[in-house]
This record gives C-alpha cells, sequence and structure tokens, in this order.
C-alpha cells in the first residue's frame, strides 16, 4: 500500500538514495525556531542554525537566538561560534555546518536545519558553488564614499537580480555584491544546483497583517529585554560602530541611535520597516525553490505528520 505524505517523494524519485534532513525556513517572526524544537523533539533530531547573524557571539536579544529554555533540551549547533568583530563568510559557514550534519547523521539523529538565511540554507543544502573573488582594496576604498542609496542604484545597474535580494541598506552586503558583480558581470545564480541530502524543505508563511502584528510585538518585546543595552555591552566590549552597522537591521539602528544620530522614535519606526522589507526579501528568495512545502505555523500537526511520514 502506497504510504500517504505530504507530496515530497515526486521530486526525489531521481535523486540516488541520500541522507535524510529536514529544512524549515521562512522569513523573520514566522516561528521557525520554535517548530525545529518540537520537530526534533518528535524525531530524535539535533538543530543546525542556518541564520547569518546568530552565529557570532553576543548577538542574543537582536537577534532573537533562541535561549536554553526554548531549546528544551534540544542540542543546537552554529549559533556562537565566531567573534562579531570578523564577518564570517557563508564558504566558512558551510563548512562548519556540513561538518555538525555528519555528526549528527553518524551518531544516528536527524539534523534539522532551521533559518532565514537563504543563501545559506543553499549553500548546506545543495552543492552551488560560490564566486572566489578576492577582495579589490582599489574598488572598495571608492565604495565607502558612497551612500547605501547610491551603492544599491550601483548594484541594480550591474546585477538587477542579485539587487532584488540583498538588504538594501547593508553597506558591507552592497559592497561585496559590487566587487563580485565587477569582477565577473553578475553574482552568479546560486538556486539552480543538485541536492546533496534528500531533504524535507518546510516553509512557514503567515498573511501579510499577522506578519506584520508578530514583527511588531516581536520587536517590543525584544526592546523591554534590553536589547538596546546589549548593543551598548557589545560596543563596550570592542564592537567598532561600523562594524555594528554592518551586522544589519536591529544593530544597524541601535548603533545610529546609539551614536545619537536618531531619536528613540525614528530607531523603532525606521526599524520595523527595515524588518518587514527583510521579511519580503526573504519570501522572494524561497519562493524560488518549487520544492518548499509551505504552512502556517498553527498548523503544527499537520507539519508533523508531514515529518513523520517523510522519515519512514
Amino acid at each position: 500500500m502506497r504510504r500517504k505524505t505530504c507530496g515530497f517523494e515526486s521530486h526525489l524519485r531521481h535523486i540516488k538514495k541520500k541522507d535524510k534532513i529536514i529544512a524549515i525556513v521562512g522569513p523573520t517572526a514566522s516561528g521557525k525556531s520554535a517548530l525545529a524544537v518540537e520537530v526534533a523533539r518528535l524525531v530524535g533530531g539535533e538543530v543546525v542554525s542556518a541564520d547569518s547573524r546568530q552565529v557570532y557571539t553576543g548577538l542574543d536579544i537582536g537577534t532573537g537566538k533562541v535561549t536554553k529554555r526554548e531549546m528544551r533540551g534540544v542540542p543546537h549547533h552554529l549559533l556562537d561560534v565566531a567573534s562579531p568583530k570578523r564577518a564570517m563568510s557563508v564558504v566558512q559557514y558551510e563548512m562548519l555546518a556540513t561538518r555538525a550534519i555528519r555528526d549528527i547523521l553518524k551518531r544516528g539523529k536527524v539534523p534539522i536545519l532551521c533559518g532565514g538565511t537563504g543563501l545559506y540554507v543553499d549553500a548546506v543544502l545543495t552543492d552551488a558553488s560560490f564566486p572566489v573573488v578576492p577582495p579589490n582594496a582599489k574598488l572598495r576604498k571608492e565604495l565607502e564614499k558612497l551612500s547605501v542609496e547610491k551603492l544599491f542604484e550601483k548594484l541594480q545597474k550591474l546585477d538587477p537580480s542579485r539587487a532584488e535580494t540583498i538588504d538594501a541598506k547593508n553597506p558591507r552586503r552592497l559592497i561585496r555584491a559590487i566587487e563580485i558583480a565587477t569582477a565577473l558581470g553578475s553574482v552568479p545564480a546560486r538556486t539552480i544546483a543538485e541536492p546533496r541530502y534528500d531533504t524535507l524543505i518546510i516553509g512557514l508563511t503567515l498573511p501579510r497583517e499577522e506578519m506584520q502584528e508578530r514583527i511588531h510585538a516581536r520587536l517590543l518585546a525584544r526592546m523591554r529585554r534590553g536589547m538596546v543595552a546589549e548593543s551598548r555591552h557589545l560596543h563596550k566590549q570592542g564592537l567598532s560602530w561600523k562594524r555594528m552597522e554592518s551586522l544589519g537591521l536591529e544593530y544597524r539602528f541601535l548603533a545610529q541611535f546609539l551614536q545619537g544620530k536618531i531619536s528613540k522614535n525614528e530607531m523603532l519606526n525606521d526599524l520595523e520597516i527595515a524588518i518587514r522589507q527583510y521579511s519580503k526579501r526573504q519570501m522572494v528568495w524561497f519562493k524560488r525553490n518549487k520544492n518548499i512545502k509551505w504552512f502556517q505555523p498553527k498548523e503544527q500537526k499537520k507539519i508533523l505528520k508531514c515529518t513523520k511520514g517523510f522519515l519512514i
């Protein structure tokens, strides 16, 4: 008798037998971390974070890093593995994540890749190659003189596709994208690649109004937890304002506020708008992957049933 599943077997028929892993993706504030813990507890899994800022130590409240209590005894990997003073590349992340996944599989557990950084997810799940373009000191020096608006305009002309998914307010990422596009003609697409694992990819999504309400409530909750004090402490520990701003979103606006460049109200208003825009860019990235099975967070029973069916 043919087992009922959530429809993931059709796209895997042509794939040779591979190790099975689960990925949970989606926009910020959609409930990925909590779902990953529930899935892990159900199937005997361990979570591998796919968040480009949660890899850094000290960036806890601002990134919404899962707490020990929220982990509920489930091991988590790729949290707090790098200093925020130095940027971690996607290549470095992929090496660490792949090592963690191999270790989890070796111990007979189920790896659960969880996060909203699409580039990191693709790097782990596929054999996509990444451009080896060395830093161009001369070009970077010229680009650092430009505003983020000018940088974004420049990237739009060089590589419209990359401009659609990039954080348009993050100068470090804009400069790197321009650097790559200048050297190669464009930032190579990373979505068309062969899968490295037999993967069930669960995507969480919400209606626009509900997502905006979640983003607003979460931002206020993080402020109450001490997000401003956390950023002030990071700076006292040696994290420069420039580097903090380059980390994007919460830390960019917090750095500007703590330097007196914007008021508290401006920070909260501008940050909430930026998070909403980021959420939209995340969806643009993930919607290109037709293998993602989309659910709403309230459909947890259906998700868990789908997960169990996949692992049979």
